[in-house]
């Protein structure tokens, strides 16, 4: 038909209008706050690269995330900073590491929130890399036993899901076996499944005090130049037992999430991470970008390319402005 016939600007003429066409809708039970706890009590340390963001002992912890179930964002996912790092990582699976106490308290005082806890060994470990270094490498194999051991004691604290991100070969199966002879047959496994060498990690490491002390990760983290590799490590993890997968970082890669939400028939999650949190927030500070508006753009952008839950250190800001 010809122009006049068709205007689609008759459908964004009012926001009762728009909000009656929209197709992307955003919700604060699709977000997880990601949190960073510490040793101590009463601190909380902010973090320079990270506006707003901190470092929690486990008491101001349980205050967040009374917060956080206020606002009904979806859940949190713990990263613990310990008070000693070894070359062996022991205290990610120790049964009184700074995770597992935090889980057993978040549990206790606020009951009915949503724990994922990240099950990896960078910010455990006294060279900042994840896993067992041999040769000046992270050796695979051998790092399995403690992503295992560190899954287990994370459910023994009442985890109500794991989500390992160390991309070693093999880890989801490790893990999964580990859970079962264990008894945690009804834990979930969330795996980092396409975890990209990015650096968009940059503020993250600052936070978790994880920074690799020689080398970098991208013997065991995925070129960011490859996409179909990463259907493929979604498809290995979800053959070893993973009930949901990451794509880690969100925006750089939403064709990622977007291959992973068309081939594979399970919850698909996306990591904004901590330097797309400081963009964002470097870019209102001066002024270049409304703050408010880019939280929602940005947030939409991921689930319009496909992630059923978005791990966000906006999300409380997005819950109060969807509300």
């Amino acid at each position: 038909m010809a122009f006049p016939q068709h205007r689609p600007r008759r459908l964004r003429a009012s926001e009762p209008i728009r909000r009656l066409v929209r197709e992307t809708h955003l919700n604060p039970e699709h977000f997880i706050l990601p949190l960073f706890v510490c040793p101590g009590e009463g601190v909380r340390k902010e973090i320079s690269s990270m506006p707003g963001s901190a470092q929690l002992s486990i008491d101001n912890l349980v205050g967040e995330v009374e917060e956080c179930k206020k606002l009904g964002i979806g859940g949190v996912i713990l990263f613990g900073i310990p008070k000693e790092k070894d070359e062996f990582a022991s205290g990610a699976y120790a049964a009184d590491g700074i995770t597992q106490c935090a889980v057993r308290a978040l549990k206790r005082e606020v009951p009915g929130i949503l724990v994922i806890t990240d099950v990896c060994n960078c910010e455990y470990t006294s060279h900042g890399h994840c896993g067992w270094v041999e040769n000046g490498d992270v050796h695979n194999d051998r790092t399995l036993e403690w992503l295992a051991r560190t899954a287990v004691s994370h459910a023994d604290a009442g985890a109500d899901i794991v989500a390992p991100s160390d991309m070693m070969d093999g880890r989801v199966d490790a893990i999964r076996s580990a859970l079962d002879r264990a008894g945690h047959t009804a834990i979930p496994i969330l795996s980092y499944a396409a975890k990209y060498a990015s650096v968009f990690y940059g503020p993250f490491r600052d936070a978790a005090e994880s920074a690799p002390q020689f080398g970098d990760r991208r013997t065991y983290q995925m070129d960011p130049a490859n996409a179909r590799e990463a259907l493929l490590e979604i498809s290995l993890d979800l053959e070893e037992g993973a009930d949901m997968i990451m794509v880690k970082p969100a925006m750089p890669y939403l064709d990622v999430i977007r291959e992973a939400r068309n081939q594979f028939d399970v919850p698909v999650g996306a990591y904004q991470v901590s330097g797309e949190f400081s963009m964002i927030m470097a870019a209102a500070q001066n002024g270049w970008l409304e703050l408010d508006r880019t939280i929602i753009e940005s947030l939409t952008s991921i689930r319009r390319a496909g992630a059923d839950f978005t791990l966000t250190y906006f999300a409380k800001q997005a819950a109060r402005l969807l509300a």
